[in-house]
């Protein structure tokens, strides 16, 4: 029997009723679409204990990071891109601030795999890679398989499985399919996978157009879908915004220092749920 329809609701009520303590959550969104504002709903709402994963955990996971959201960090590179470091990230592995945090890390094919592991429901996926680095260390994610037919070892990652996925598009029509386009990065994978879905979208409009390259993503597989516009800010959505440079800039000095930190946290509603 289908699944219901996702209805078009609001982000608020999307995160209260999907996003739960002690999840595993994956914000997804490669370059652009990335889903800030969302991941800011997650913030004010006081989650807690969540595990985070994402291919590419920039200054999303930096700030959630930092406002002691996340217990747990399952990644596959972290950066600020084309700046440098992610402080809040670095501060809490280094020392436990605002807590201690846990971190697995892939290689980008590893992850992506895994991600297409769970969408496909299965237990793990085979690739060719891992081989020579510490990161097959991590023997409850990443272990060696012998292949039945020609008998070579290959690298099994382990599939993910996120509670929920978050992920921000252009557009949703009003029966809650939803369609993104540009670099779409692992965000079909990642819904798939998920038990949940919470999708923002820059608008909501009566038919698709027709694109090539285009993402669609059926209402059956979504849990909600929220009209958020400018939701990837300060990222961007092809069609709809441009990256905001100067703001990823500004960030490095702003997430180098607590207080400073704090302060940007205070000044976007967020510090009440930061652990000082």
């Amino acid at each position: 029997m289908p699944s219901p329809a996702a209805p078009i609701t609001s982000l608020a009520e999307a995160v209260a009723a999907h996003v739960h303590d002690g999840d595993t959550v994956a914000l997804e969104g490669f370059t652009h679409l990335i889903p800030f504002a969302a991941a800011h709903e997650i913030a004010r709402q006081g989650r807690r204990h969540l595990t985070l994963v994402r291919m590419t955990p920039d200054l999303v996971y930096d700030q959630l990071i930092g406002l002691g959201v996340a217990d747990k960090l399952v990644f596959s590179y972290g950066g600020n891109p084309g700046v440098g470091s992610l402080h809040r990230l670095r501060d809490a592995v280094e020392n436990a601030w605002p807590h201690p945090l846990t971190v697995s890390e892939h290689s980008h094919a590893g992850l992506a795999n895994a991600y297409s592991a769970g969408a496909a429901r299965l237990p793990f996926a085979v690739l060719r890679g891992y081989r020579g680095t510490d990161l097959e260390q991590q023997s409850d994610i990443i272990s060696r398989v012998t292949c039945p037919f020609t008998g070579e070892e290959l690298a099994a990652v382990k599939a993910v499985n996120p509670d929920v996925t978050v992920i921000h598009a252009q557009l949703a029509d009003r029966d809650g399919n939803v369609m993104l386009w540009g670099i779409t990065g692992v965000q079909r994978e990642a819904v798939l996978a998920a038990d949940r879905a919470i999708v923002t979208v820059e608008e909501v409009v009566d038919s698709f157009p027709e694109r090539t390259g285009a993402v669609i993503l059926p209402n059956w597989v979504l849990s909600a879908v929220c009209v958020v516009p400018n939701g990837a800010w300060p990222s961007y959505a092809a069609g709809y915004s441009v990256r905001d440079n100067d703001f990823y800039q500004r960030w490095d000095t702003v997430a180098r220092d607590r207080d400073a930190f704090l302060a940007w946290a205070t000044d976007n509603d967020l510090k009440e749920h930061a652990d000082a």
